[in-house]
């Protein structure tokens, strides 16, 4: 049953890939939006869980990476919107 499960979610991980790189070469979203990048963290994360437990160490690394990345941008986006926040509470207030 646990096989099925950690199948399940590998397949949920690479539609997420799918999705979001289509949705970005279609532009229908940008590169660097949240939407797209929080779909390359789930399915990078759901991607390392079924590498991990199937043993494939290369497919670990690159989708572990894959998913850095995108939270580091999704980071440095909700710090840009903070400042911005921060920048007219500070002048409308």
């Amino acid at each position: 049953m646990i096989k099925v499960f950690i199948d399940l979610l590998g397949w949920i991980g690479a539609a997420a890939y799918l999705v979001a790189y289509t949705l970005v070469s279609t532009k229908k979203l940008a590169g660097d939006s949240p939407i797209f990048q929080g779909l390359n963290v789930l399915g990078g994360v759901l991607l390392v869980g079924n590498s991990a437990y199937y043993r494939v160490w290369p497919s670990v690394a690159v989708n572990a990476a894959w998913a850095g990345i995108a939270v580091f941008i999704l980071g440095r986006h909700l710090l840009r919107r903070n400042r911005f926040y921060c920048f007219l509470h500070k002048y409308l207030n």
